[in-house]
């Protein structure tokens, strides 16, 4: 194979991240699994998704012609929000197709990162948490403590709004059930359930989050 832009070979076989489809166009694997790791290290028995090791394999995405599209799987039970939301930003900014699909869960700060493609899929024992903002930094107890988490929790609202297809009313409901959870706010979707509601578009695996991918491609015609 060829790189496209310089005319060398290259070899993409020994590259986990790199899937290479039959006519040789390439597709940039991108693994968001346990917690998503922000300016805070997270302790080393911790599974961790760094983004400053997404954002460069975007980049590189984008500006490499032949990588026609990008397939986002996921398996994540949260973590850093500002973080999250950068990877997310990333994604939505990426020029070429990128089809999402949740494995396990996609939770928390997991929601936004799952609707930030052009198609979602969940399989059919995935689960999404919608949940309020957390924290387990120090919090003052004045009205601009609580006016900050606010704030936040709207950028998570409107994006994950902007990119799905439930309403912000919808959402907030999601967000602030007290009737699922004994000692918690949120809601526990599972496959179908995150469907219904228009958070995901499609109940489905690989095969289903493949085909898409490359239906979008052929659509767009990247990777030429």
């Amino acid at each position: 194979m060829k790189d496209a832009d310089q005319g060398h070979p290259v070899d993409y076989s020994g590259n986990p991240n790199i899937l290479i489809l039959d006519d040789y166009r390439k597709i940039e694997l991108l693994l968001i699994i346990g917690e998503v790791e922000g300016h805070d290290i997270a302790s080393k028995s911790s599974k961790t998704t760094r983004y400053e090791e997404l954002i460069p394999r975007l980049i590189h995405a984008e500006h490499d012609s032949s990588v026609a599209g990008v397939l986002v799987l996921l398996n994540t039970a949260g973590g850093d929000v500002e973080a999250g939301l950068a990877i997310a930003e990333m994604l939505v900014s990426v020029s070429k197709p990128v089809v999402s699909l949740i494995l396990g869960g996609s939770h928390s700060i997991g929601v936004p990162l799952a609707v930030a493609s052009d198609y979602s899929f969940i399989v059919e024992t995935g689960t999404m948490t919608v949940h309020p903002v957390r924290t387990s930094g120090t919090i003052l107890g004045v009205s601009q403590s609580f006016e900050y988490m606010e704030r936040i929790q709207e950028r998570i609202i409107t994006f994950t709004v902007k990119h799905s297809d439930i309403s912000t009313d919808a959402l907030r409901k999601l967000m602030l059930n007290t009737k699922m959870f004994t000692k918690d706010l949120g809601t526990l979707l599972e496959g179908k359930e995150a469907v219904e509601c228009g958070i995901i578009d499609e109940v489905g695996g690989i095969e289903s989050a493949l085909n898409k991918l490359k239906e979008l491609i052929e659509k767009q015609g990247c990777g030429n």
